[in-house]
């Protein structure tokens, strides 16, 4: 069967957008945005100032809010110089990667865990730098013999690091984090932090880098998820002020800034609903139903699900009778038009499983799970 080319998770979702069905594919909510923001937005809507350029930096009302919440954690050693409001946190995470590339000597390579989300490998390739996918040990915790060894032999400058993790849903310790960060201080390599699931954990709360004030970590994070407005297209990027001058000079060539209309709904709504901790734990609560009734109706017909510790997905290994991912995916969407993501597209070496979204109501998440149910009674 002829494979296309490109991510499994767009070509996954078009199926569906064309053939109907559900979407397990994409990693967007299917919860309703806070009724509270929506409402804000009709107030905004009529300012015809919100309909033209935001400010480069972004809403100065909306980054003195971050600043002065420590971007929404416990750490209050922000200031708006450290800030950028950038077009979701893909943007933030390609505007550190691209600074990253004009400061570090070359030849360099860049490293994540696998199995990784697929802009980390990606945007590496786009730009001709090696890319290392590093196995994590089966209780999903890190060998950093292995790791510092890999990083000297392969001259790791950038590492990316998700907590939670997508696809996989490892949560990072303190402890495993500050092991990372003076591995960097030893070797001179960047870490670029992917936080946008931080506010969708199932047990403890992630512990948050931008704590240790580390110069050399960027911390990427968005509202896209903690507000179920991946559409919005709004997130934040955070680093040292020296490096934030520069990165902002690119930004504005290349984003210029975020929809302005968005982020002072963003803003109003933040502020007056104490930074929106009441629907977050709606939506933690609702993902945490949803990854425990897949998990078990999967390891039912056979599948080896990860124990995953949050974030929006599910990651699971195929039973034993299956060991082509793609295929599976291809003929479980025709036989009963559900979606899920092949897990290639996040390794090459992850052909037998399989990323589902779990950021669903329980009645769709409900329903996917007898599909798939009914697909292996028919094979």
């Amino acid at each position: 069967m002829k494979k296309p080319k490109g991510s499994l998770i767009s070509y996954f979702s078009r199926k569906v957008a064309k053939g109907g069905g559900i979407n397990l594919a994409q990693g967007k909510p299917g919860f309703a945005p806070p009724t509270e923001l929506l409402s804000i937005l009709k107030e905004k809507i009529a300012d015809k100032s919100l309909h033209q350029y935001a400010p480069g930096n972004g809403n100065f009302d909306l980054l003195e809010l971050l600043a002065g919440r420590g971007a929404g954690s416990s750490h209050n050693n922000i200031s708006t110089d450290n800030l950028l409001i950038v077009q979701g946190a893909t943007e933030g995470i390609f505007l550190s990667f691209l600074y990253l590339t004009r400061i570090l000597e070359k030849p360099f390579s860049v490293l994540s865990f696998d199995p990784v989300y697929e802009s980390y490998p990606r945007l590496p390739e786009i730009f001709f730098i090696p890319f290392e996918y590093f196995d994590l040990q089966a209780d999903l915790s890190v060998d950093f013999d292995n790791l510092e060894k890999t990083i000297v032999e392969k001259k790791v400058k950038i590492i990316f690091i998700a907590s939670p993790g997508n696809p996989l849903g490892k949560v990072w310790t303190r402890r495993e984090i500050e092991k990372l960060v003076l591995l960097s201080k030893k070797y001179g390599f960047y870490i670029v932090f992917d936080a946008v699931y931080k506010d969708i954990y199932f047990e403890k709360p992630p512990f948050n880098p931008l704590t240790l004030d580390y110069e050399k970590l960027f911390y990427v994070d968005s509202f896209s998820k903690m507000l179920s407005i991946t559409g919005w297209r709004i997130g934040y990027l955070i680093s040292g002020a020296e490096d934030m001058v520069r990165i902002r000079d690119i930004h504005d060539y290349t984003g210029l800034s975020a929809v302005p209309l968005f982020q002072a709904a963003i803003f109003e709504y933040l502020d007056r609903h104490d930074f929106g901790r009441e629907y977050i734990e709606a939506v933690r609560t609702k993902c945490g139903n949803a990854y425990r009734f897949m998990r078990e109706a999967l390891a039912e017909l056979g599948f080896t699900v990860a124990d995953s510790q949050g974030g929006y997905f599910l990651w699971a290994r195929l039973p034993e009778k299956y060991n082509d991912a793609f295929r599976f995916a291809m003929d479980l969407y025709d036989a009963v038009k559900v979606a899920v993501v092949p897990g290639e597209n996040f390794s090459p070496r992850k052909k037998d499983c399989i990323r589902i979204n779990i950021a669903l109501e329980m009645a769709v998440i409900e329903e996917a799970a007898r599909r798939i149910k009914n697909f292996f009674e028919n094979v």
